[in-house]
């Protein structure tokens, strides 16, 4: 299941940050998935714990939203929000449009624990 690779990647980003902020654990991680991103929160929410385990993020709550399909006609100009299997226009119907947002997998928050202890030198 490529939502195992997803998440060790996820979960090496969540890292760098608790690291650059002097952190040493993660409490929780939102993220936005779109329908069409091509990854599926239940797996995701599965192999979340197998690829934080032992890192920062071992204990941390994993959110996740779902993010709406959006799509910008290329006749009208028009942003509207569209189904995964009807991406039309929502203003003038027409089907030549680009998808704006949802497939996408963002990563919207993470909310750091404890600071790492500073050690003392002498």
């Amino acid at each position: 299941m490529h939502e195992m690779s997803v998440c060790v990647a996820l979960i090496a980003e969540v890292e760098r940050i608790a690291a650059e902020r002097a952190h040493t654990v993660v409490s929780r991680i939102e993220i936005g998935i779109g329908p069409l991103s091509g990854v599926e929160a239940v797996l995701l929410e599965r192999a979340f714990p197998l690829a934080a385990a032992g890192t920062c993020a071992e204990h941390a709550e994993l959110r996740i939203r779902s993010t709406d399909i959006v799509v910008r006609c290329s006749q009208c100009g028009e942003e509207s929000p569209a189904r995964a299997n009807r991406l039309l226009c929502g203003a003038c119907g027409d089907y030549r449009t680009r998808v704006v947002s949802g497939e996408e997998m963002i990563l919207q928050r993470v909310e750091l624990g404890a600071p790492a202890a500073r050690s003392l030198a002498s």
